[in-house]
């Protein structure tokens, strides 16, 4: 009678997985460090071969979100290894997605071995149902959490809590019997209350504000940052400072706060309604050269602003100013500079400014087929029709900077290849 050959068991090489729990940052790096260490002393008491060593920092929540284990996949199907050990059964996954590629590699022969501090999964039905199991419960924990967090802002919101980190102007209370509310930061809600009443009593624009704030008042946040002009606006658009918040953002529902108000709900609407003004004449009003150049000084863009003078025959003269808009240094000493003057800058330095031709030819040619249609169809004008070669591009773009309008000139400027500086009142050329 023969003896029954056995079969070679495999020889299983494995990969050591660590990735980061829930907890806190400084706690999962801990966690990471900690799961190495234990499971190479497993490994040692256990006499398993490990080839690689991998960690990861993203979460297993969602399916195909982490590099790290999807390179795993990726080495086990071309044969690097065929075993994991990991710390826990979820640190594999906590989505149904990432399971099913495990199981598939299993069920494959490509994967042979799941180890965990605890528990051992074969490549057998039982091993991989268990497996399954642990993980979904995984999932099951992950899906309750994200309720429960839910559920408690409902709670939160209905009893007028705001249900967040606190705007600038409150901070967040840290008494244990009045936990989730937000108090009037001592040092900030006066100023809050003041940029309120400059932009609707004073009418300042929203940069002005931000230049008062940062070089005036030095004002920081609780984080000792710089308010942005955009912080700004969505601070006068917040009706958390009169009392009222919507929660979720758009959805419609509004809860009275709990909270102290900083300013009335009457100067939170007058406030928004100069503001609503303060966007719309910065929309509809674009000058000629505006973003177009910059201060040769302290590199900041080139702003423009309307002046108006009463003549003495009773007419009202309007000039405009180009100078340094200081965003960049408040005290540049850079000089403003009237439109007209630096337009004849511009037309004395035309042939020195390196020019796209086939753009300004485009322009040109446009022109041309617009002034011989009006020849033609209005005048009756039956001459032969002007050839843009007759015309020389540099006088052309001499003309749209004296008499074109503020959408020609900006388009012409926007062919211009050389950049533009403007430095102490003067047109400077930078090649």
């Amino acid at each position: 009678m023969g003896i029954t050959k056995q079969p070679t068991p495999i020889k299983v090489k494995y990969c050591l997985y660590a990735r980061k729990s829930t907890e806190s940052e400084e706690r999962q790096v801990l966690s990471i460090d900690s799961q190495i260490k234990e499971m190479l002393q497993l490994a040692e008491r256990e006499n398993l071969e490990i080839v690689c060593m991998k960690r990861e920092s993203h979460s297993a929540k969602e399916t195909g979100q982490r590099p790290v284990f999807n390179e795993i996949i990726s080495e086990i199907k071309e044969g690097k290894f065929n075993g994991i050990l990991t710390w826990a059964p979820d640190r594999i996954s906590r989505n149904a997605g990432d399971l099913g590629q495990v199981v598939d590699l299993m069920d494959a022969n490509l994967l042979q071995d799941i180890r965990t501090f605890g528990q051992r999964f074969m490549n057998s039905p039982n091993d991989k149902f268990m497996l399954m199991i642990l993980c979904g419960q995984a999932k099951l924990e992950n899906d309750n959490r994200g309720i429960n967090v839910k559920r408690g802002l409902r709670t939160r919101v209905e009893m007028g809590l705001w249900p967040g980190m606190a705007p600038v102007g409150y901070l967040n209370q840290k008494l244990m019997d009045k936990k989730c509310q937000i108090i009037q930061d001592p040092e900030r809600a006066s100023m809050i209350k003041k940029i309120f009443e400059k932009m609707a009593y004073e009418k300042w624009s929203g940069r002005k504000i931000y230049h008062w704030l940062k070089f005036e008042l030095n004002f920081k946040t609780i984080g000792e940052h710089n308010l942005p002009p955009g912080s700004i606006f969505r601070i006068i658009e917040n009706p958390i400072y009169y009392g009222q918040f919507e929660y979720p953002k758009k959805s419609g529902n509004w809860y009275q706060g709990k909270h102290e108000p900083i300013i009335t709900k009457e100067l939170f609407e007058k406030a928004n309604q100069q503001l609503k003004r303060d966007v719309i004449v910065r929309e509809s009003h674009e000058f000629a050269f505006t973003k177009l150049m910059v201060c040769g000084l302290c590199g900041s863009g080139i702003s423009a602003e309307e002046k108006y003078k009463k003549l003495k025959n009773g007419t009202v003269a309007k000039y405009i100013y180009y100078g340094c808009g200081r965003s960049k240094d408040r005290h540049c000493k850079s000089q403003y500079l009237r439109e007209e003057e630096l337009i004849e800058q511009l037309i004395k330095l035309i042939d020195k400014i390196d020019m796209n031709d086939v753009g300004i030819q485009m322009k040109f040619e446009e022109e041309l087929k617009r002034h011989n249609k009006f020849n033609k169809g209005v005048l009756g004008v039956s001459k032969q029709e002007i050839k843009h070669q007759e015309i020389d591009l540099k006088t052309y773009a001499q003309y749209i900077l004296r008499d074109g309008t503020n959408e020609e000139k900006r388009e012409l400027m926007g062919c211009f290849k050389s950049r533009i500086k403007v430095t102490k009142g003067l047109v400077i050329i930078e090649f």
